[in-house]
């Protein structure tokens, strides 16, 4: 929770495709600044290597849900708080309206309103024993194939199973918060998102007994693929960065030892954006 006292720095994270942004990153600025608190901003463009010098004691998301994405993967391993502004559609991440954010914030900083914690995971690549990626993630990761062959080889295993070796369009390992974005379309299960655990899900198994599989978050996940593999394969981190693997690759996928504070978007609100986008609004009472 927060405190008036100890909040000397914050960060916004722009996506200035949104017309609003821009004006309301300017109102964030001049409020908070009369409570001397310095404020700096970062948008798509520039925030992929942005430094946080100095510290930083909460973030601002102007956007929608893959603007949360971004800051997640930047805030999280720090520590930071991420307060989530919804500039577009009702997100299932980025909850807040425009027209609450201060006293959302003042009550956050009050310690009246706390974070929900979300599961994140990291992801390892290793070729030929030497690490050539590392990455996290809030939503999921997917491995897919990127050439006109589409079927790919994996073979999944941890430490305690092993699932197999899997023939498809590619597999998603989601997270909790993941769970109502790509894995959903793929068939996978809504879970809820303050749960510790993890989806793997095949997409377009093509035997049609690989279902989609919840695993507890302690276990970690080795994929490997296949050194026969012909089609190109990418690793996708929460649809926003892509990296291309190779046959014999191996992608050790774990719960990252930090978690993303989410300021007021909580397990309520989550369940409110599933029954908007799913139409789970039955009869007036329901």
């Amino acid at each position: 929770m927060g405190g008036m006292g100890n909040i000397k720095q914050a960060l916004l994270f722009m996506n200035l495709q949104k017309v609003s942004a821009q004006g309301l990153a300017d109102e964030i600025t001049e409020v908070l600044g009369r409570k001397t608190i310095e404020v700096r901003s970062c948008t798509f463009e520039n925030w992929s290597g942005l430094e946080v010098k100095g510290g930083c004691d909460i973030a601002f998301t102007l956007g929608g849900d893959g603007t949360v994405l971004y800051a997640a993967r930047a805030m999280a391993p720090r520590g930071v708080p991420i307060l989530p502004i919804n500039l577009g559609t009702l997100g299932f991440i980025a909850a807040v309206p425009p027209a609450e954010w201060a006293a959302v914030y003042d009550r956050w900083a009050e310690g009246k309103v706390g974070c929900s914690r979300r599961l994140m995971l990291e992801v390892t690549v290793e070729r030929r024993g030497r690490t050539v990626t590392q990455g996290s993630c809030l939503n999921d990761v997917v491995i897919s194939a990127s050439g006109i062959a589409k079927v790919i080889r994996l073979h999944v295993k941890s430490a305690s199973m092993r699932l197999g070796q899997y023939r498809s369009d590619g597999l998603i390992v989601a997270t909790p918060t993941g769970s109502t974005a790509y894995s959903v379309s793929a068939g996978g299960p809504i879970l809820d998102p303050e749960m510790e655990a993890i989806i793997i899900n095949p997409i377009c198994p093509f035997t049609l007994s690989n279902r989609p599989i919840v695993i507890p978050a302690w276990e970690v996940l080795w994929v490997d693929v296949e050194r026969e593999q012909r089609s190109g394969v990418l690793l996708t981190l929460d649809g926003q960065i892509t990296e291309p693997l190779e046959p014999g690759d191996r992608i050790s996928i774990r719960q990252a030892p930090y978690e993303a504070q989410l300021i007021a978007s909580d397990r309520s609100m989550f369940y409110e954006a599933l029954r908007t986008k799913l139409s789970w609004s039955g009869g007036p009472d329901a």
